[in-house]
Order: C-alpha cells, then structure tokens, then sequence
C-alpha cells in the first residue's frame, strides 16, 4: 500500500473529473474527515487517515481491501473506474441521464442506454461526457459516456444509442470474482 505517484493521481483525477468535473476538489478537502487516495495490488482505494492507520498494521498479504476502490489500473497503466465508486460518483455527478423502469433491468444485464430508454437527461450535457445513470426513483445504477449531446437526442430514433455503458449494478454478480 503506497501513495499515488504524480503519474497516477492525474490519471485518477482526469478519470474522475469526466465525470464529477469540478467537484474533484470536494473529494479532497472534505471538512469532516481527511481523505485520501492509495495504491494496493494495483487497485486504487478512498479512505480516511483514520482507517489508513488501522490497515498498516494488517500484514501486505492479508489485506483485502480498505476503504472504496476507485478503480484499477490496468497493465498499461490506463486506469479504469470500477462500479465500487458509483456511491461517490453519484454524489458529485455534474450530468445525469434517468432511464425508464422498463429499460432499467435491460441496462442492469450490460446494455447500453438506447432513446426509447431515455427518462430524463440533464440540460446541456455534451457529447462524450461521463454521466450517472439513474432509475426515475433517483438510485444510482451505474455510469456511462454519453453517445450524443442533449440537443441531438431530441431527434434519434427509438433504437439508437444515447449512452454507452462503462459499468452498472450487475456487474457486482456478473463479475464477483474479479472486483476485489
């Protein structure tokens, strides 16, 4: 378990601020504990100096996990966000896409968000931009890139993509065995 390097955390920080944009610094300089971000096994965790000084004391080996992972970084060392970090996602999300319920289980099975699926959108959203996935009872399924901007999806048709998937709630059964 170390810190990050300079490398790393603006690879972590790029990621996230697609997603969260500004609100990173909320992640950081929080007022009601510090936080921080750590490295272990290649997988990166959110946790408190707190609990930071209970996991040392906890053999390389033996530990699991501590804290939320963010995510991994990848052999290549892209760094990619897991669906452990939609809690923390959804709480700073800048764009936001609602699905409709009867397109909610087809996006928990790992399909990509189509219009006939399409609830709400937020205002503006561009082109390429992260965004959360909600239910219309505003739980957090999971995160995507949108495919088109707000204004293009006005006039799609049912069947075209409006959001691609990068992870969703499923994806705690379809692959339970690699998530830690």
């Amino acid at each position: 378990m170390r810190e990050l390097s300079e490398e790393e955390s603006n690879s972590l920080l790029e990621k996230l601020s697609k997603y969260i944009g500004r609100n990173v610094r909320h992640l950081i300089d929080r007022s009601d504990e510090n936080y921080i971000f750590r490295l272990h096994k290649d997988r990166v965790y959110y946790l408190t100096e707190r609990l930071l000084g209970k996991a040392t004391n906890v053999n390389r080996k033996n530990l699991i996990s501590m804290g939320v992972c963010l995510g991994k970084f990848t052999k290549s060392r892209k760094f990619i966000l897991h669906i452990t970090s939609l809690d923390i996602l959804a709480q700073y999300a800048r764009y936001k896409v609602w699905v409709k319920p009867s397109a909610e289980l087809s996006f928990l099975y790992g399909n990509n968000v189509l219009k006939a699926g399409l609830g709400r959108i937020t205002q503006d959203s561009p082109q390429n931009q992260g965004v959360v996935i909600y239910s219309m009872a505003d739980i957090p399924l999971g995160f995507g890139v949108l495919a088109r901007s707000t204004q293009e999806c006005r006039n799609l048709a049912p069947q075209d993509i409006v959001c691609f998937r990068q992870a969703d709630l499923g994806e705690y059964l379809r692959e339970e065995s690699t998530l830690l």
